[in-house]
């Protein structure tokens, strides 16, 4: 037919190729890429799509269904996003529609809901129901329609589906898909004295019918207090909590006509700030700096800034920020980890005021969905996105500066689901897509980026002094095995960091623990038989929470309460080995009963202002002591900070990762650079069981320098990264014997193909986690040959594979740039 039109569409499931659907002339000249639309897919069910491309081919396979309805009247996602997303698919080894439900919103993401409804042709025989149907049939009596929770309620069984089939069958119920729009906008009420009140003697009359109502006389003249003279509305809100009037006093204003009502459309994070400040003046290393920086960017170089901490690479950002905005550009400022955000933003708002918006995972959906449409929009108040990785995925139209802080964050990989991105890698490219200029900044940068800027890919502006020319902190190794024979531990405390924490408080300065595992204890052990309980679903013993007097998995989130006597033999001798922040919490409180300890690791900061309050009291001096994991390691600025402890610097050296020195070098630089940041020079107590450590020596002397010639070196002789490129290969089922099988198949096959190393299939150290096996192979690409190739290699062995009827429910995970 010469005039039927069709759309192909992105659909967000796991799918390898866009499905095609019918669509008329009219909707086909409605209808643009990056337009969301409903459309029906399997047997009944309707999912949230993006028009890919419109065109007049027909699908060869099947027949192309019409569309179910038309959701947007305008792109919400652009072109560029569409280029991104197929690199990001194609370089990641993941699908299109993975990509697209990563990036979008939840609201954005409409899924049909499934309502049961009585069937009104059909008579029903009572006396044939079961009890549960019964219950079901008599509830649709009642109301038009039922979700599935609703049967769940009614019946009080969690497996519901059993039930709703035989209805189905018996032709009693009907089943109805429905697609409810997720976003909401937030509507606000404000007040005002209505006009025929503006003269002064029908606002003296009125004020006079009002002496006999004391609280609504009270609002009037509360309302003209508030107003001061101004044409401004005022919040409803604001006017009843000012006035203390109940809600019901507003009302009875609004309907005599005194008050009038207006719902305005708000956005739900907005800035209440002052006029925003000159940036800071910069000293002549931070301007040595940003010169080296905007001449490169001139070149059209992805720039590296390697700025020791402290070293004021915040106000470097600043100006380039500013420089963009006057130019009319957006800005992207990523962050590895939202508590970083708390602190960053309140500097930034100082400076930008209302043009900057943030965007990360602990804003609800609804908010998320805001700021997307203020950057779509180009919106003043979306100029300056600051955010976690997921920031990289919004409609930028006009991206003139991207800033990646603390690039060297394992926290910018994302592992689970797909696609499995490195955000600093994709901000580069989407960088590119725009360009814009593209800022790297780190004291401690990865490995691969030093080496991009040693051997010319990237531009390098290096700050070597601290801001105010402060000292770098003392770092001071202490021998725990050596403590521990002479006893000197309190605990895990030595003698030297109970001293230092001691003359910290008694000078009023604030102290950093940094232990990195969370918890009270990883182990808990049976005296008696040596047994340790272990998790139902992972390969995997469970933590001990003292504070909720639980045993939990943190894998896969199993808990259940502390026994009180062994399992396997039923002793109560039962101990814990090892400790986590909780551990050290309680033993500093006991240490220092009159200090305030607070803790700061993923149970203390569930709630979305969990961050901000633990920081915000920690820089108001209301905490002494902060105990925290890595998350009090990233780049956060506390002015008085003497003493930074580290409680056990081998569990970092010892990991079985070939990134495990590298990691151990940043993060122990990381956290030590919270220490002094001020005139007084800072202290950092590591303890260790190894002092002598060639990592340890190099943090405490702080030789970036020397860490990178030793780790590039073996890195090259053991064929890794930045030198190689490395892909992991993950399968995955819950039966052994055939994962084990078909692992070996694909790693068989593998070498078959490519005549480069290829490790595996091996057993990862948490061989088992949610009840799935897991196997490993890793590959390593030598510089010689294509990525893309190997890829597409990977790709054509993997179809094989799935032909393989015995092998198609092994799941395969492919992990690009393995982190």
């Amino acid at each position: 037919m010469a005039n039927a039109y069709y759309i192909d569409v992105i659909l967000p499931i796991p799918l390898e190729r866009a499905f095609t659907y019918a669509v008329t002339p009219s909707e086909a000249d409605e209808l643009q890429p990056g337009m969301r639309v409903a459309v029906p897919f399997g047997k009944n069910k309707i999912y949230t799509a993006l028009v890919y491309r419109i065109h007049q081919n027909a699908p060869e396979v099947y027949e192309a269904k019409p569309l179910h309805q038309i959701l947007d009247q305008n792109p919400v996602v652009n072109g560029l996003q569409l280029k991104h997303w197929e690199w990001m698919a194609s370089y990641y080894m993941c699908t299109l529609g993975e990509v697209f439900r990563a990036a979008l919103p939840g609201p954005f993401l409409l899924e049909s809901e499934t309502l049961i409804i009585r069937n009104q042709d059909v008579e029903v025989a009572e006396q044939e129901l079961t009890d549960n149907e019964f219950l079901i049939y008599e509830a649709l009596q009642y109301q038009e329609s039922l979700r599935i929770n609703d049967l769940m309620d009614i019946t009080g069984r969690k497996t519901i589906l059993p039930i709703i089939n035989s209805l189905i069958n018996k032709g009693v119920v009907l089943l109805k898909e429905i697609l409810d729009e997720q976003y909401k906008p937030k509507m606000v009420c404000y007040v005002d004295l209505h006009e025929q009140y503006s003269s002064e003697e029908a606002l003296s009359e009125l004020l006079d019918s009002l002496s006999r109502a004391p609280k609504q006389y009270q609002v009037i003249l509360k309302l003209f207090q508030l107003k001061g003279g101004s044409d401004r509305l005022l919040k409803a809100k604001e006017l009843q909590k000012e006035s203390g009037a109940s809600a019901s006093i507003l009302k009875a204003l609004v309907k005599k006509g005194v008050l009038l009502e207006s719902w305005l459309r708000t956005d739900r994070v907005s800035y209440k700030g002052d006029k925003p400040l000159p940036p800071k003046a910069l000293n002549s290393h931070q301007k040595e700096a940003l010169k080296d920086i905007v001449d490169q960017f001139g070149e059209d170089k992805v720039v590296l800034l390697h700025g020791v901490t402290s070293s004021g690479k915040t106000e470097i950002y600043v100006n380039l920020v500013q420089s963009a905005l006057r130019k009319g550009k957006q800005v992207l400022y990523l962050l590895p980890e939202i508590a970083l955000t708390t602190q960053l933003i309140a500097r930034l708002q100082q400076y930008f005021g209302d043009q900057l918006s943030v965007y990360h995972s602990r804003y609800n959906a609804q908010e998320r969905v805001e700021v997307w449409n203020n950057v779509l929009h180009q919106k003043v108040k979306a100029q300056l996105v600051v955010g976690a990785r997921s920031a990289l995925f919004l409609p930028f139209q006009d991206l003139g500066l991207v800033i990646v802080d603390e690039e060297h964050e394992t926290s910018y990989k994302q592992f689970d689901p797909a696609p499995r991105y490195h955000a600093r890698d994709a901000a580069i490219v989407l960088g590119k897509f725009h360009g814009s200029d593209i800022l790297l900044g780190s004291a401690t940068p990865s490995l691969e980026s030093f080496h991009n800027a040693r051997t010319g890919k990237y531009g390098f502006a290096r700050i070597s002094r601290r801001y105010g020319n402060v000292l770098m902190p003392e770092i001071e190794l202490v021998d725990i095995k050596d403590k521990i024979r002479r006893k000197r531990m309190q605990g895990h405390f030595s003698d030297r960091l109970i001293l230092e924490i001691e003359e910290a408080l008694k000078d009023k300065e604030q102290v950093i623990i940094f232990q990195n595992r969370r918890g009270y204890a990883p182990v808990l052990e049976c005296q008696t038989c040596g047994h340790c309980p272990q998790c139902p679903n992972c390969d995997v013993s469970l933590t001990y929470h003292r504070t909720r007097n639980q045993l939990r998995c943190h894998y896969c989130g199993h808990n259940t309460a502390l026994h009180t006597s062994c399992e396997a033999c039923g002793s109560n001798t039962l101990d814990t080995k090892g400790f986590g922040t909780e551990q050290v919490e309680q033993e500093l409180k006991e240490l220092f009963p009159e200090a305030c300890i607070a803790r700061m690791d993923l149970d203390t900061t569930r709630g979305k202002h969990a961050y901000r309050n633990i920081i915000t009291s920690f820089e108001e001096q209301e905490i002494d002591i902060l105990v925290g994991t890595q998350m009090v390691t990233k780049g956060l600025d506390f002015r008085h900070v003497k003493l930074v402890g580290i409680m056990n610097a081998d569990a970092l050296l010892n990991f079985p990762d070939f990134r495990a020195h590298e990691r151990s070098f940043q993060l122990l630089t990381q956290v030590a650079g919270r220490a002094g940041r001020t005139k007084k020079r800072g202290k950092v107590i590591v303890q260790s069981y190894n002092p002598y450590h060639q990592i340890l020596k190099q943090v405490s002397t702080g030789d970036y320098e020397s860490m990178y010639s030793e780790q590039l070196y073996e890195r090259e002789q053991f064929q890794y990264p930045p030198t190689y490129k490395v892909i992991k290969i993950t399968l995955k089922h819950r039966d052994f014997n055939k994962l084990s099988e078909a692992s070996a198949w694909f790693a068989q096959g593998l070498r078959n193909i490519f005549r480069f190393p290829v490790l595996g299939p091996e057993f990862p150290p948490v061989a088992r986690i949610r009840n799935q096996y897991l196997k490993n192979i890793l590959i390593k690409i030598p510089p010689s040959y294509s990525l893309s190739k190997t890829k597409n290699g990977i790709k054509r062995l993997e179809q094989s594979f799935n032909a393989i009827a015995p092998y198609r429910g092994v799941r395969i995970i492919y992990n690009v740039d393995y982190f």
